[in-house]
């Protein structure tokens, strides 16, 4: 750990919650999205996916825009499905760490996500931990479609440490993404680029031997 931090924010995905864009890209191309690959990844997004990002559109109109870009009839189930593919567990070693951590710092969650999501990854939270909500492990959570922002613009790490009247300097971010945690440097605030292959409990907070 870095000395001097009072504060962690974690990113959700591919820190806490493992992920795969890959089943998702599979599946929307299984629906007949040849392109979506070219439309939505980690890396990169259409405009479209950062306004869904920010809560600027509903969930009909999320499904209303992949039947667009499809150019075929698709329910709105399916593509709820499609969309969801990616998320798959939170490792239980991932959510005691969250529980130690609580006993000596200020924990806030910072995620770039949208509600289709928020409720799936709280499902399989509870069907699979039995722990009803992500948030009881953190003293605040943020999420861009709630807020209407999203990483790695200034204002949503400004927006977090103006809340809580955080020092970026005792203040550790967590991600996945060199973008976010660019955005997050800026500001002064410590972080940690966690890359592919790494995860938390084995790369940051490793048991002392």
């Amino acid at each position: 750990m870095i000395e001097g931090i009072r504060h962690i924010i974690f990113d959700l995905g591919g820190v806490l919650l493992n992920i795969n864009y890959d089943l998702t890209e599979q599946a929307f191309i299984n629906l007949g999205i040849q392109n979506f690959p070219e439309l939505y990844s980690q890396a990169r997004q259409t405009s479209f996916f950062d306004e869904w990002e920010k809560g600027k559109i509903t969930r009909d109109d999320f499904a209303a825009r992949i039947v667009d870009l499809a150019g075929i009839q698709i329910s709105a189930g399916d593509i709820t499905n499609a969309w969801n593919a990616m998320l798959l567990d939170f490792p239980l070693r991932r959510l005691q760490i969250l529980q130690q951590l609580r006993l000596h710092y200020d924990l806030f969650l910072l995620s770039n996500t949208n509600a289709i999501h928020e409720e799936a990854f709280n499902k399989i939270l509870m069907q699979n931990n039995g722990i009803r909500n992500i948030g009881v492990f953190f003293d605040k959570v943020y999420y861009s479609h709630n807020i209407g922002m999203r990483k790695p613009d200034a204002e949503i790490y400004e927006l977090v440490l103006a809340q809580h009247d955080l020092q970026p300097a005792h203040t550790l971010f967590i991600d996945d993404s060199p973008k976010n945690i660019q955005g997050a440097a800026a500001l002064g605030i410590q972080t940690i680029y966690l890359q592919k292959g790494m995860t938390i409990e084995q790369d940051v907070f490793k048991p002392k031997k």
